[in-house]
């Protein structure tokens, strides 16, 4: 099977693009199991199936990141993705600290993560989406692409719709979990600081559902490259049928 869809790829990419070596996929996999770029595919699987492995892949890796953004510290305890203060309050933040008001600035931190973490599950359905629009031609690009051209894809093709389904979830959830009340109640003691000037006011909503998204894709991208580099990272059955070893 394994050798079958190898071949199958090789017809599909290195014989239609030949610089494809270059992404280095596909020449790892030709090397795995020691099948050559001249070998014979007159019984290689069909583009369908070929496509079908790929988008089983990606299923899997979307899966993973959206499951661990997720949970609870998903953003929060990742320092790659945590969502910081933003930077125009960072003056502020920094001076309340000072003048001993770290736990306010701490909590809107964490007010902030948790209500990403609650958005997180809305984007498995648009990841969904993409990929039965996915066709064949989107399925090569990707495949000849670099470590993260499915990230892209899904960037492209999603990236738009996350962050609409984001927005209204942590609008809500922000005051679910108590960053606009920490938002205020940091205001409040930043306004008694004597001559510390006025507080400035911005979108909330849209700093965390941008910042939201940003970071989930960065653990998309993650996954894709784990997949592609690691096969015991592929998960399902075809996928073990097809990468394995």
């Amino acid at each position: 099977m394994k050798k079958l869809f190898l071949q199958a790829l090789f017809l599909l990419g290195l014989c239609v693009v030949p610089e494809i070596s270059r992404a280095g996929f596909l020449d790892d996999m030709l090397k795995e199991v020691g099948v050559s770029k001249s070998s014979s595919a007159a019984d290689a699987l069909d583009e369908n199936t070929v496509a079908k492995g790929l988008k089983e892949a990606l299923a899997t890796g979307t899966g993973r990141a959206v499951a661990t953004v997720s949970k609870q510290d998903g953003y929060f305890g990742n320092q790659a993705i945590r969502i910081l203060m933003p930077e125009n309050l960072r003056y502020a933040a920094d001076l309340l600290s000072k003048f001993g008001f770290q736990k306010e600035v701490d909590e809107f931190v964490l007010s902030m993560n948790r209500a990403a973490e609650k958005a997180a599950p809305k984007a498995a359905g648009h990841f969904m989406a993409a990929l039965k629009a996915m066709t064949f031609d989107d399925a090569r690009k990707i495949l000849q692409g670099d470590d993260t051209s499915a990230t892209e894809y899904f960037r492209q093709k999603s990236g738009k719709d996350i962050y609409a389904s984001f927005k209204p979830i942590i609008s809500t959830s922000l005051h679910d979990v108590g960053a606009v009340q920490s938002y205020k109640h940091m205001m409040e003691k930043f306004n008694s600081i004597p001559f510390a000037g006025s507080m400035i006011s911005f979108d909330l909503d849209d700093y965390v559902a941008n910042k939201a998204v940003e970071g989930l894709f960065s653990m998309v991208g993650d996954e894709e490259k784990n997949i592609r580099a690691n096969p015991a990272a592929r998960g399902t059955e075809l996928l073990k049928k097809v990468f394995g070893k």
